[in-house]
């Protein structure tokens, strides 16, 4: 769980702003998780989500002052590229990059809910489905959508999943269980209010890849 635990997301402060430098630390470590997934086909998620962290922090990196939340980096961005944004920029990399993090959460939450296979517990079948069909799958055409379930049988088993996110130590299930439902407090938050960020702006897209 020292995967998670050691780069925690920031509490909100009481507006509900993101702020970005802070959002792009955290989320640069997520990544990895992907690999403790143990399976390739979970790849091109990773990839996506390492190259959307990648053209976010390349637009902060140009104005941190005026970029400091990401409500401010939307706003500007809309200004700059009129009709063209939302289809554009940071703006289309945390709109795909917020599902891939939705993807995260979901699939967390429903692990610590106890949600399982009743035939075979310790396999991530449910949790992950959840997480896909919830986050992902309408936004994926056909063979992507084979491709993720095809990765669901290559999945590993829910112990060795929350081995690798130990790092490799042995550790009892409840204990990771009830880290992973400390890191989704604020991670969660986090997400939510992206989310209301693309709501109220109305900058989300709806087509397929």
């Amino acid at each position: 769980m020292a995967l998670l635990m050691e780069h925690q997301f920031r509490q909100l402060s009481t507006d509900r702003q993101v702020e970005t430098r802070p959002f792009l630390d955290a989320v640069s470590y997520l990544p990895l998780f992907f690999d403790c997934l143990g399976s390739t086909i979970f790849a091109p998620i990773k990839v996506d989500l390492i190259g959307n962290i990648a053209k976010i922090k390349a637009v902060y990196d140009t104005n941190p002052g005026r970029y400091k939340t990401l409500q401010q980096l939307l706003e500007a961005e809309k200004e700059m590229y009129g009709s063209e944004w939302p289809r554009v920029g940071a703006t289309l990399a945390l709109m795909w990059l917020k599902r891939s993090l939705k993807f995260i959460q979901i699939f967390l939450q429903s692990l610590v809910n106890g949600e399982k296979d009743q035939s075979n517990p310790n396999l991530l079948r449910v949790n992950l489905t959840k997480g896909y069909d919830t986050a992902l799958k309408r936004y994926h055409g056909w063979l992507v959508q084979q491709l993720f379930k095809a990765a669901l049988y290559a999945a590993p088993y829910k112990s060795d999943f929350l081995k690798a996110l130990s790092k490799g130590r042995d550790v009892k299930e409840e204990e990771c269980l009830e880290k992973i439902r400390k890191f989704l407090v604020n991670f969660s938050a986090n997400i939510d209010a992206v989310y209301d960020i693309y709501s109220r702006m109305n900058a989300d897209l709806d087509y397929k890849v």
